[in-house]
């Protein structure tokens, strides 16, 4: 969900002063009064969010955003009906459940998807808890366009490295619906979350959900493309994430003192499993400029994206075997 409809939306100032105000430290339970509609109850939530400083940056990245998902989700709405539904009363039993996410949200710090065990990536609504990552790659937008140019001619087999909640392996099997998709992942906590959606969606045909450390369980399969959101984050920069990072997997965040291990362990092995015409795609977020300096070679490639965020690029099949060193090349050959 990195955008939703309510954030350029007027608030609806007479619902809104009727809502009470709440507390950055407590969230009070709420009391009996005239019933608060769902515009006022994401005012009351956002101004709340605001206060608090809570962190922006699982699903959605700013206060009424993620306000209108709480209520949205407690209500039963769908985010589609934006403004029209803002008019409609809420129960005092939706009210206090509002309430008691809310002050979970604020007072732990924990992601609003863990909360609500639903997250939006690339138009698919998927469940998520603690197991795996909140999904928010900005690769939403790169499978949303066929991975187009780079992804030529047709696309037969799609490998997705750190699947996670299966997030960005499920995008693709419906982007690409003649594809068959490998999601794997070395968490088997993280699979069980992966295997819900893939039943939740129905893909269970074309999706295979692997246990695989990288590349360890795709024996000598070959990719037209493989694509990884992979732990990327340095020790210093975990250090200083802010508290609601801290629940999530440290699994999928964590890798290595300058965040580029597992780089290092795709670029070694991806070159043997692309079709001679295949493409990489990695996201590497903050650590883009670590892996410049470490690879000033590689032709990498660096979408636009349109929604927001980056960190994401995409290299050739042929262009991998400067990301190998010369030596390391020749044992796998002999190999």
């Amino acid at each position: 969900m990195p955008r939703l409809s309510h954030t350029a939306i007027k608030p609806v100032r007479a619902a809104a002063e009727r809502a009470a105000k709440v507390s950055p430290a407590k969230v009070r339970p709420a009391k009996v009064r005239t019933a608060e509609c769902v515009g006022a109850a994401i005012e009351r939530c956002a101004r709340a969010l605001r206060a608090a400083r809570v962190y922006f940056g699982h699903g959605t990245t700013e206060a009424r955003d993620e306000a209108a998902e709480l209520v949205f989700f407690v209500a039963r709405l769908a985010h589609e009906l934006g403004s029209d539904a803002y008019a409609r009363p809420l129960t005092q039993v939706q009210v206090a459940r509002i309430d008691a996410l809310l002050h979970q949200r604020i007072a732990k710090r924990v992601p609003l998807p863990y909360l609500t065990h639903r997250a939006f990536f690339a138009g698919l609504e998927l469940y998520v808890d603690e197991r795996v990552l909140v999904p928010r790659s900005p690769i939403a937008e790169l499978v949303l366009r066929r991975f187009a140019p780079w992804a030529g001619g047709r696309v037969r087999r799609i490998l997705d490295i750190g699947t996670g909640s299966g997030a960005i392996a499920l995008a693709c099997a419906k982007v690409f619906p003649r594809a068959r998709v490998d999601a794997a992942d070395i968490s088997a906590d993280a699979l069980q979350v992966c295997r819900r959606n893939v039943r939740r969606l129905g893909l269970g045909k074309r999706v295979s959900v692997l246990r695989s450390d990288y590349f360890s369980a795709v024996a000598d399969r070959r990719y037209d493309i493989i694509v990884s959101n992979p732990p990327y984050v340095g020790h210093a920069e975990m250090r200083a994430l802010p508290p609601e990072y801290g629940h999530e997997p440290k699994l999928g965040l964590a890798s290595g003192v300058d965040g580029l291990d597992s780089v290092r362990a795709i670029f070694a092995s991806a070159r043997t499993h692309l079709e001679d015409r295949g493409i990489l795609v990695v996201e590497v977020g903050n650590t883009e400029a670590a892996l410049l300096r470490a690879y000033p070679r590689l032709p990498f490639i660096w979408p636009r994206i349109a929604m927001g965020g980056g960190g994401v690029f995409v290299l050739q099949a042929r262009d991998l075997d400067a990301a190998i060193p010369k030596a390391e090349r020749l044992r796998k050959r002999r190999d």
